[in-house]
């Protein structure tokens, strides 16, 4: 059993190659960060249900996504085999007990869980810039259309509202480059090209409303466990840039809600990023210092941050330094960058005389780790050599059936499922198209009135001027101010011909 204020993660090696002494994480410094690596093929997925498995019988919310669908099967009971009570007794895991684990699953596509919506709004111009691989003129252009949104009282909740507002501005981008600077045509058309690339991988599911409310996070059960909220991401994966933008977005709403808590006897949340290397890859500066921002300043939020990659080279250098919690799984070492990679891992470790690290993380099993967690005062604990605890619930997926009795059950069910569209940007903007027009053509009956009755006066008068009006010219202008469309025109031109004949 773990100490109190801690989880029990493994059993660490011993010279003689038992495993005795228990290899723990503690839960006041579980939100100063952590990493877990590792090659295809070694366990990373096992680990990570192992830490959320007991992260949420400390009390812990946990969110999670589930890239390969393997991960669902931590809302099952477990069933022990030879192999799993073997690892138990290795590590003296006493008792090895099998039970399921509370779980929200979360969809984007609202197919495998609850549908997560966010508005274009929350999501902000510097995420959906980099959601659409914009350039700089075309990113200025869209903070100018968010400028001019928030000043004209304009909600941009779903994609139709951000397209709308991009075509009203591309409408008075004369007017509007006086004030802002330069709105080029040409950068607003490409915007709205990405928009229609972004709608066609989905982003239409994404934005909307109701909006997910960051505190169904971070709920609990009655009995104090924490819920383990489960993202289907195997879908979300064939748009990467989707995938890593979400989660950017998720881990900028908490920083940006939760208030300061300093450093909490235990989490408030624990967030996993799976196959971390996407929310780096391509990222410009400006999103780079986002993230670290994110990551420096979240903890005190009590959200611990947990990148799950297979290469610690995936990490900027700024981010990695940041990550004080180390489960390293085996790593090869057959090319030269596998090579720097391995060197990069075992020089983060706090050295072990007992065995070379760099060495080691070349000869780990599966399952077999390499652990540093932060102990006393937040000082790195040694390196040791570990071999993982197994899980108490399901290693692999559930069955459809098992995910839809789960799903309907949930404390969320019927908060999210159905789509919510009030009047936003889209709608205002059509509304004022539409009162417009209708001015422009209500001036333009009144100036075609205002013709007639000129040329009748002047026709019926003999074009004298200052002459006293007949009775017939009289109820002749009577009538025509009267007549405000083609309908009324038409009735005229009966009069007209009735005074010829």
């Amino acid at each position: 059993m773990p100490a109190e204020g801690s989880i029990f993660l493994g059993a660490s090696r011993k010279p003689d190659n038992s495993y005795q002494q228990p290899e723990e994480l503690a839960l006041k410094y579980a939100n100063r960060h952590g990493l877990v690596t590792g090659a295809t093929g070694t366990g990373k997925t096992v680990s990570l249900q192992v830490m959320a498995e007991a992260f949420s019988a400390a009390g812990v919310p946990v969110f999670c996504a589930d890239i390969k669908g393997d991960l669902s099967g931590i809302a099952a009971v477990g069933e022990k085999n030879d192999f799993s009570v073997k690892r138990a007794e290795e590590i003296h895991l006493d008792p090895y007990e099998m039970h399921a684990t509370p779980v929200i699953f979360w969809d984007i596509f609202g197919e495998q869980g609850h549908p997560i919506r966010a508005t274009i709004s929350e999501m902000g111009p510097l995420l959906l810039a980099r959601l659409m691989n914009l350039t700089d003129a075309q990113e200025g252009v869209l903070n100018i259309a968010f400028r001019v949104a928030d000043e004209e009282g304009l909600l941009l909740l779903d994609m139709k509202d951000l397209q709308s507002l991009l075509t009203h501005v591309a409408e008075r981008a004369p007017e509007l480059s006086i004030q802002y600077g330069n709105i080029n045509k040409a950068s607003v058309g490409a915007i709205q090209r990405s928009l229609l690339v972004l709608e066609q991988q989905g982003g239409t599911f994404f934005f909307g409303e109701p909006a997910l409310s960051i505190s169904d996070l971070m709920r609990t059960t009655t009995d104090g466990r924490g819920l383990v909220s489960v993202l289907a991401a195997d879908k979300l994966m064939m748009n990467p840039r989707l995938y890593s933008t979400f989660l950017l977005w998720l881990m900028s709403e908490l920083f940006e809600q939760l208030p300061e808590v300093g450093d909490p006897e235990k989490p408030r949340l624990v967030f996993f990023f799976d196959e971390a290397h996407l929310l780096f890859d391509e990222a410009p500066k400006a999103l780079l210092d986002r993230i670290q921002q994110v990551v420096r300043l979240i903890r005190s939020k009590g959200v611990g941050v947990y990148f799950v990659t297979q290469n610690p080279l995936d990490v900027p250098e700024v981010v990695l330094a940041q990550l004080g919690n180390r489960v390293q799984h085996a790593l090869r070492a057959y090319t030269p960058r596998e090579t720097a990679a391995v060197k990069t891992a075992a020089d983060t470790f706090r050295p072990n005389p007992d065995f070379d690290t760099f060495k080691a993380i070349t000869l780990l099993s599966t399952g077999e780790t390499l652990v540093s967690t932060l102990q006393a005062k937040g000082i790195p604990s040694m390196v040791q050599r570990t071999l993982m605890r197994p899980p108490a619930s399901r290693i692999g997926p559930l069955t459809a059936d098992e995910r839809a009795k789960l799903i309907a059950a949930s404390p969320v069910a019927g908060q999210y499922d159905r789509a919510i569209d009030r009047e936003s940007a889209f709608e205002i903007l059509q509304k004022r198209a539409q009162e417009k027009v209708a001015s422009t053509e209500q001036q333009q009956a009144e100036q075609d009135s205002g013709s007639w009755t000129d040329y009748l006066s002047s026709t019926l008068g003999g074009g004298k001027r200052g002459s006293r009006q007949t009775v017939a010219e009289t109820a002749v202008k009577s009538v025509v101010r009267t007549v405000s469309n083609s309908l009324g025109r038409a009735i005229v031109r009966g009069i007209l011909g009735g005074f010829k004949r």
